[in-house]
């Protein structure tokens, strides 16, 4: 399937995932020590970072006009919506950190070097992480999906209050609104 454009989607065509308890286990648990390159030329360890951070998962960015990973990838609930979910927190950027979101991060399995592409093209005012490796996604545990041969994070999303993973929003769908939905919970929970 050509991707011809990231952002215009009729979720009415895209299959929800459904909550398959994946993501259960993350409330309370401890954020590791691991180090991650971010497309801000910095290494990032989540775990030393002090106040509220909310990190962002999703499986893959797609580039328009490019061949999907899977002819099917629109059909795989919760594949479709990158962008859309990460320009809605761009958008809502300065309202999350207003709500007191002192870091906001992306997160997948991609490389650097294409998430930095990705973040150029999108202007982030955030930088987004990249655990190629899966340190993180298996030291948490996180929930994944293997498509051609890769694991892809599903798309969910982390408050995490000094090191502490503190509310997960998992499923997300549709993606444009995760964004909101984190906002309004960090209204309503202030630090």
């Amino acid at each position: 399937m050509n991707q011809k454009n990231l952002l215009e989607v009729d979720w009415s065509k895209i299959p929800a995932p459904v909550d398959d308890g994946a993501a259960a286990h993350l409330v309370g648990k401890t954020i590791p020590p691991i180090s991650q390159v971010a497309t801000d030329d910095t290494s990032v360890t989540l775990s030393t970072l002090p106040g509220r951070s909310v990190v962002f998962a999703y499986p893959r960015t797609g580039e328009p006009g490019k061949i999907a990973l899977v002819d099917d990838w629109d059909m795989i609930p919760g594949a479709r919506g990158y962008t859309p979910q990460t320009c809605a927190f761009r958008d809502l950027f300065a309202e999350l950190k207003s709500a007191g979101a002192r870091h906001v991060f992306g997160l997948s399995t991609q490389s650097n070097t294409y998430q930095t592409e990705m973040a150029s093209r999108l202007h982030l005012p955030f930088p987004v992480l990249s655990d190629e490796k899966l340190q993180l996604t298996h030291a948490l545990n996180l929930p994944t999906m293997a498509v051609a041969g890769m694991t892809l994070i599903r798309r969910l999303a982390l408050v995490i209050d000094d090191a502490r993973i503190t509310h997960v929003f998992y499923p997300v769908f549709p993606p444009d609104r995760n964004a909101g939905d984190v906002l309004a919970w960090l209204k309503e929970n202030p630090v």
